[in-house]
């Protein structure tokens, strides 16, 4: 009996022993990893920002990414004003390391929408946004805007990319979602994305977005065709939900006054 009672306390003291020693393992692989995985993530948005831009070279090393990348500007916008902010006003040094996501969680940081002004379907937004700027000899080439919002089963995250004139539509993607892969996953299809660049974003009088995801597509009888984009076949409720939040990014609870700063010189 005595002996039976010491294998089971042998075989304890391994499990625990064990145990401890693979914890130690993984912690210290996480520690070890996190700033590559910091870097890959990075990575990742620019190389998203530059698809969006029509900037991105083919088959790009990190190093191009990194260099291409380098040429625009990255800001902070109070949405609610349309004006820069300096790093400091939500406690960064660097713009790049401001999280606006992270942000919409913090009460302090940012707005709840009322259910019947959330089309987007994100619940808060935050106060502050991150722009990506490009100049060249002083005059406005590009301006990529984050946007998000719910599809059919997901959020979709990516960013739309305006010409010069903070109107007209150069490309836009996601690069996080779990919609439907051959049905709300056509979003990531090039062809489908090709088709935004061009369209114009607001009417005659700037103020209200007019993008518009037509079921059946768009042609050459399509009245307003610059202001719309073939749906997603078959895919109905994700297509309404890409079309919403662009619609929500792009009016007044979104970028609409900063594209309207930007448009005037007043920023």
């Amino acid at each position: 009996m005595a002996k039976s009672k010491e294998t089971v306390t042998r075989t304890v003291i391994v499990a625990l022993v064990l145990s401890v020693f693979f914890s130690v393992i993984v912690s210290t692989a996480a520690v070890t990893l996190k700033p590559l995985q910091v870097k890959n993530q990075n990575l990742n948005i620019k190389t998203n920002i530059l698809a969006a831009a029509d900037m991105l070279p083919q088959a790009a090393s990190p190093q191009e990414i990194e260099e291409a990348f380098a040429r625009f500007e990255v800001k902070l916008v109070n949405l609610k004003t349309g004006e820069y902010v300096d790093p400091d006003y939500v406690g960064v040094q660097d713009p790049m390391k401001y999280d606006m996501y992270k942000a919409a969680s913090n009460p302090e940081l940012s707005t709840d929408i009322p259910a019947d002004q959330d089309q987007a379907g994100i619940g808060r937004r935050p106060d502050v946004a991150k722009v990506y700027i490009l100049r060249e000899n002083g005059e406005l080439q590009k301006v990529v805007l984050p946007i998000h919002g719910y599809g059919l089963w997901s959020t979709l995250y990516g960013f739309v990319s305006l010409k010069g004139d903070a109107n007209t539509i150069e490309g836009l993607g996601f690069y996080q979602h779990a919609e439907t892969p051959g049905l709300g996953g056509e979003v990531d299809n090039p062809r489908w994305k090709a088709q935004w660049e061009g369209k114009v974003v607001y009417g005659e009088n700037m103020t209200e977005p007019q993008i518009k995801l037509v079921k059946g597509g768009v042609n050459e009888n399509t009245r307003n065709k610059e202001h719309k984009i073939d749906a997603l076949s078959g895919a109905t409720l994700t297509s309404r939900g890409v079309e919403n939040l662009v619609d929500y990014w792009l009016g007044d609870r979104g970028y609409a006054q900063y594209l309207k700063n930007l448009r005037q010189g007043e920023v």
